[in-house]
């Protein structure tokens, strides 16, 4: 076996249901989870019907690159969404299908990572356990960075030593981070970037929450802005990560893609043909549509918006909460320990949330998601006001 499959930690939905074993709720109200991360709201009806209109291409074998129309509108979304000069992503070199962000991220590291050096893969932290396992399976150290209010939520690059810099292989960045929220400012992702150059590093942007922001004339920017801005048309040492997940509510049709560097994209390319992940042509043609369209995607923000709004007016008089800058996440911090808070709100009011202390790792002594939780407002606006209400008696009955 991998000696390195010891190494990984529990998933924290794992350490959430050892924490709930053997707790009885309160059995006269019903279950409400704010705990995963899986959007409910409806799936964009016209991507079904792209999606069956081609199931004859059942028969056929995808190809890992995917076909030529879906990257094409990909490479246009791109121009559209992150104000890159038309015709400088090349759909044929500069953007690849994937099976959803997850899937990706695992195997990019995999493809980056070189053995035997001794090198470091550095995320935030708290963060999505993805990079650590990829890390740690591709046999580098993972290296976290803690996101604390008093930096926005964001890790404070300033702080990082030049030795850490120099022994990176990737840095991820997640924005909207999860959970806090937190956008990294279009300023920081260009001195990262100047550092990826400086020290010969990979910078890895998970931006899968990029449309779910609140400011519908402020779309915010990501890592191809920044690389528009500096006039970088090759995007050296960059490529993002995005998904049909959660802007489009398709989880479960398991489309994204990795856009930036060619020539990391044809290293990858190599290791996804080895391994085995081609995305189907009928779903690859049902992801066109999705991405030719924005009018669910505005509407999908309208109801986080709604969701947001009525919640965060229950919560704020009773518990430390703001609202992030993007993404479908609440980062409050709790009165008392997170997994007391989480196990007493369960149950007491049958409401499941996730200890923010299951999202970081604790360095020196120190866990920064210590002392608070993760709420995910992705049930329906009626279900996401009685929770908020039974999270308010239950800090009011304390």
């Amino acid at each position: 076996m991998n000696d390195a499959l010891n190494a990984l930690q529990p998933y924290p939905f794992e350490r959430l249901r050892a924490l709930l074993a053997g707790v009885q709720p309160d059995a006269g109200k019903t279950p409400i989870a704010l705990s995963i991360g899986e959007p409910k709201h409806p799936s964009p009806a016209f991507v079904g019907e792209a999606l069956t209109a081609n199931l004859d291409q059942l028969a056929v074998y995808p190809t890992t690159q995917g076909i030529p129309a879906l990257r094409e509108a990909i490479a246009r979304w791109c121009e559209r969404r992150f104000s890159v000069a038309a015709g400088t992503l090349d759909p044929a070199s500069q953007v690849l299908p994937v099976n959803g962000t997850r899937e990706a991220l695992f195997s990019f590291t995999q493809t980056v990572v070189q053995r035997g050096v001794e090198g470091l893969v550095v995320s935030p932290n708290p963060f999505y356990q993805i990079y650590e396992g990829a890390a740690l399976l591709a046999g580098a150290t993972p290296h976290y960075l803690p996101c604390l209010a008093e930096n926005g939520f964001n890790p404070d690059f300033d702080a990082v030593a030049p030795e850490i810099w120099a022994r990176s292989q990737i840095l991820f960045l997640c924005s909207p981070g999860n959970p806090t929220g937190a956008l990294v400012p279009l300023a920081t992702l260009k001195k990262l970037i100047a550092l990826a150059d400086q020290y010969d590093f990979v910078i890895a942007a998970d931006e899968c929450y990029s449309e779910l922001y609140f400011d519908e004339q402020t779309p915010p920017p990501g890592l191809l802005t920044a690389c528009a801005e500096l006039g970088r048309t090759d995007f050296k040492r960059c490529v993002v990560f995005h998904s049909l997940s959660k802007r489009s509510n398709l989880p479960g049709l398991r489309s994204g893609f990795v856009a930036g560097d060619a020539q990391l994209l044809k290293a990858f390319l190599l290791y996804r043909t080895y391994h085995g992940c081609a995305m189907p042509v009928q779903t690859q043609l049902a992801s066109i549509a999705a991405w030719n369209d924005e009018v669910h995607v505005r509407a999908n923000r309208d109801l986080y918006r709604e969701k947001f709004d009525a919640v965060l007016d229950i919560l704020q008089p009773v518990l430390e909460v703001g609202r992030p800058d993007g993404g479908f996440y609440l980062w409050p911090k709790t009165p008392i320990d997170d997994q007391t808070f989480a196990r007493d709100l369960f149950a007491q009011q049958h409401v499941t949330v996730v200890p923010g202390s299951y999202l970081s790792r604790e360095v020196d002594g120190f866990n920064p998601g210590a002392g608070r939780v993760r709420m995910a407002l992705v049930a329906p606006l009626a279900d996401c006001v009685e929770a908020a209400q039974r999270i308010r008696n239950y800090l009011q009955s304390r």
